[in-house]
């Protein structure tokens, strides 16, 4: 399984779950999660991520980091566009901008929906439309799989006794 990660799971993970000065561990044990193929971030979200300020930043930026972590691929344009459409509807610029780059994260799962996971730290809302509605609802309508930071550390097992491998 590939686990693809929201930005808020970088952001919120750091200030609220696994603060980089507090839990280094956890951030060693993604990059070398991401260097095994099991965890990446698209690079809508990642550029999200480091046009922000602080220690996460600083240490998403290092080139070994960047290199563990970084999907390298590039998003399919009709599948976006798929799923902007299909899955918040025929939006206006304000909308558009309201749902930022969410549409191509969801696009990197549909993909390979037996094969990929979303991770968000963003809750369902089914009644919510148009630019107002949220990963895991789009996610689930498009047959792929959402998870929060929490659930993918449970399923990928990381404790703070792990140790980076020799």
């Amino acid at each position: 399984m590939l686990y693809l990660l929201d930005a808020d799971s970088i952001i919120t993970g750091d200030k609220n779950a696994y603060p980089f000065g507090r839990f280094r561990i956890f951030w060693e044990w993604l990059a070398h999660m991401g260097s095994i193929g099991s965890v990446k971030i698209p690079a809508e979200q990642y550029e999200e991520v480091i046009s922000g300020r602080g220690e996460i930043v600083d240490w998403l930026k290092l080139p070994e980091t960047r290199t563990a972590l970084l999907l390298q691929e590039e998003a399919i344009p009709r599948i976006v566009a798929d799923v902007t459409l299909r899955g918040y509807g025929d939006l206006n610029e304000d909308e558009i901008e309201q749902v930022g780059r969410d549409p191509f994260l969801i696009s990197y799962a549909v993909v390979d929906p037996n094969g990929r996971t979303v991770v968000s730290f963003e809750t369902s809302a089914p009644s919510k439309q148009r630019a107002n509605r949220k990963i895991p609802d789009v996610c689930r309508m498009f047959g792929v799989a959402c998870v929060t930071l929490f659930e993918m550390v449970s399923a990928l097992d990381f404790t703070t006794e792990w140790r980076p491998p020799d």
